[in-house]
């Protein structure tokens, strides 16, 4: 790799037996700033057009970066310790008025902005990739089966999904196991879609979306899922959340939660992520989570850990986005695509590079809820896709059209 200073100087990274990527730098002031916080800086550089790409692509220049988490000037190593023990649990501190308006910053977004990249049932967390050659909406579809049959959903049963994006999940649970679904969300944008997809599938069982936290949810359910939300909790609420779900599932429920994880332990949110994408956002290390589980009196029984199916997953959404950027910038403008370039691209680099991965923990409050060896999975992976080929139409979000099996996206 090839960078140019500001000042026209040029220096050589890599041994030359790579794709040849080549970057410059516009302004002096840049190279100072990613130089004491690379972390913030380098993303903003991109975002203001200070720091550019000749030779390659952003997703190219973060993969050879990211693969050398090493080099790291000692200043940014010096935040870095500041950030973990003073920082880290204020900016995660989210009462329920934090989370909620932490939420809104990235998901109240225009829904037209993830129609352009998502698969057609708006599934915005890891897919399952069964094959080298699915396709994205195909593996988000076997994500959803493989969810399924993890939580052994039985007809009626009462199901809660906490932190349900724009209902696939849910709706998927009540067309093909005949459950009796609640979805909650904090995002307006998110619980005004779902409820209109549900209103227009017409499906035979309840699927409802409620506007409404999880500290505020009553009653009681035989299944809890939750997929891509934990990571919004923050670190001093763990407990309270499994808490919570423990008193919500029935003395025979099982509950999945499925978040992002570090697989070598506690740390910090990267500070561009936090300031420009999720605020309040945290990525949890399994020896994070484990220990709240275990307060809440709550038994994990399964846990499968998916290391790079989220990576293939944002390539996916990364080549997709990039294929309709135009779209992106008339909907906002450059700099907000440039923004979500970043995003997607550092994303997919920190699972393909570095210790991200998903994690799968199946949980029950007591012992033989659940068989005692895993075939049970495929089995029921195998009984819901004959399931699935009787529900016709696949779903989709309220609104979109289809000429023949094509969504046609809505004008921008």
């Amino acid at each position: 790799m090839v960078f140019t200073t500001a000042s026209g100087m040029t220096f050589t990274c890599g041994d030359g037996t790579g794709k040849p990527v080549s970057a410059r730098f516009k302004t002096a002031t840049a190279q100072q700033r990613i130089l004491f916080n690379p972390e913030l800086a380098l993303g903003e550089a991109w975002m203001n057009r200070d720091f550019v790409v000749e030779n390659g692509s952003i997703a190219d220049v973060l993969a050879i970066i990211m693969d050398q988490p090493g080099t790291m000037p000692w200043l940014a190593k010096l935040r870095w310790w500041l950030r973990f023990f003073f920082i880290r649990r204020v900016k995660q501190f989210n009462p329920p008025a934090r989370a909620r308006k932490n939420v809104a910053h990235h998901y109240d977004l225009d829904g037209r902005l993830y129609a352009l990249f998502l698969d057609a049932d708006r599934q915005y967390s890891c897919a399952y990739f069964e094959t080298s050659d699915a396709t994205l909406d195909d593996a988000q579809f076997a994500k959803k089966r493989h969810l399924a049959a993890k939580l052994l959903v039985r007809p009626h049963d009462r199901v809660l999904d906490i932190g349900c994006g724009w209902g696939g999940l849910g709706l998927y649970l009540a067309e093909t196991t005949e459950a009796d679904v609640t979805g909650i969300t904090l995002s307006s944008e998110q619980f005004q879609a779902a409820n209109a997809r549900a209103t227009e599938k017409r499906i035979s069982r309840p699927a409802r979306f409620l506007l409404e936290d999880y500290r505020d949810v009553d009653g009681s359910f035989d299944r809890i899922i939750s997929v891509g939300m934990f990571e919004h909790v923050g670190v001093d609420f763990y407990e309270t959340y499994f808490r919570r779900c423990a008193k919500l599932l029935t003395e025979d429920g099982v509950m999945l939660l499925t978040c992002i994880g570090r697989s070598t332990g506690p740390d910090v949110t990267s500070p561009w992520i936090a300031k420009y994408i999720f605020p309040g956002g945290y990525i949890p290390a399994v020896s994070e989570v484990v220990p709240a589980i275990e307060r809440a009196g709550l038994l994990v029984c399964d846990v499968e850990i998916l290391r790079l199916h989220y990576a293939e997953t944002l390539k996916a959404w990364r080549e997709r986005f990039m294929a309709r950027r135009e779209e992106v910038v008339r909907l906002y403008d450059e700099r907000f695509a440039r923004m979500w370039e970043f995003y997607l691209a550092c994303s997919e680099m920190a699972f393909r590079k570095q210790n991200l991965m998903v994690m799968q923990i199946q949980l029950t409050r007591h012992q033989g809820i659940v068989p005692m060896t895993r075939d049970y999975i495929v089995n029921e992976e195998a009984r819901l896709r004959e399931k699935e080929r009787k529900v016709w139409p696949r779903l989709q979000i309220a609104g979109e059209a289809r000429e023949n099996g094509v969504i046609l996206m809505p004008p921008i």
